[in-house]
């Protein structure tokens, strides 16, 4: 990990997929971690697919997409102008600049140009703003806390920013399950299919990553799902295939 400074805030330079992306983030601010990594591994694109990282940050899902597969072509919608521009810059930085075009503006609102995606992936704010305290760190909290657009109007800018029959990826917390399906429920989305994340064997899921499709009817499945870490300690094999060997998780 090294420290440089935008024009905008302090960053680290730090390193994801085993070294094959460089990403640059706010040294004080949200810190991308496993994630969007597992986010991203949970789409896989068709060549020529349209894909929108819906509230990109810096980057991260979406260039753990194209780090997989560099002939996708990708849009992050983010609304804090300084983390665009970092994203922005790792796309330079990592030779990503013609297939990751990021525009700034609000899932509120989201520019009426934005267009129609085969995919849409997002990990939304994790918190409700009447829980607890946000952090100190105005970056930070927009990252974290949910603001003008809550998860009910994130969700419905997701859907209505698919084409028909368009997928939906979402990474959230597990104890919001209920919500992130209250939220999609009357969206003209179906083939719902839930992955857990559990942190350790026998321990309750902390993350989930919820699957749809637009204008389908199929019923909701639960997925095998994947446990991150040893007893012992470190990550499971399967987990670092996925945040280290940058593999796709394999959602059917």
């Amino acid at each position: 990990m090294t420290r440089s400074k935008s024009s905008v805030f302090d960053v680290t330079e730090d390193l994801l997929l085993g070294g094959r992306l460089r990403l640059c983030q706010p040294a004080g601010g949200y810190r991308a971690a496993i994630d969007p990594v597992m986010l991203a591994a949970a789409v896989s694109p068709e060549p020529g697919a349209s894909v929108l990282d819906l509230g990109c940050g810096v980057g991260a899902a979406a260039l753990c997409l194209l780090a997989r597969l560099p002939e996708s072509r990708v849009t992050g919608l983010e609304i804090q102008p300084g983390l665009a521009e970092l994203a922005r810059h790792n796309a330079q930085a990592n030779g990503r600049a013609e297939s990751f075009r990021v525009v700034e503006g609000s899932v509120a609102a989201p520019p009426l140009d934005l267009g129609g995606f085969d995919h849409v992936m997002t990990n939304p704010p994790f918190h409700r703003p009447e829980r607890g305290t946000a952090p100190p760190v105005a970056i930070k909290a927009a990252a974290n806390v949910e603001g003008e657009a809550d998860l009910v109007r994130w969700l419905k800018a997701a859907v209505k920013l698919l084409k028909p029959k368009g997928r939906l990826a979402v990474i959230h917390r597990a104890d919001r399950l209920a919500d992130l399906l209250a939220a999609l429920e009357g969206r003209g989305v179906g083939a719902i299919r839930i992955m857990p994340l559990w942190p350790k064997p026998g321990r309750p899921a902390g993350r989930v990553i919820l699957l749809a499709r637009k204008g389908s009817r199929a019923p909701l499945e639960i997925l095998p799902g994947l446990v991150l870490h040893r007893d012992t300690g470190g990550y499971t094999e399967a987990a670092e295939a996925v945040l280290r060997g940058a593999q796709a998780l394999g959602c059917p």
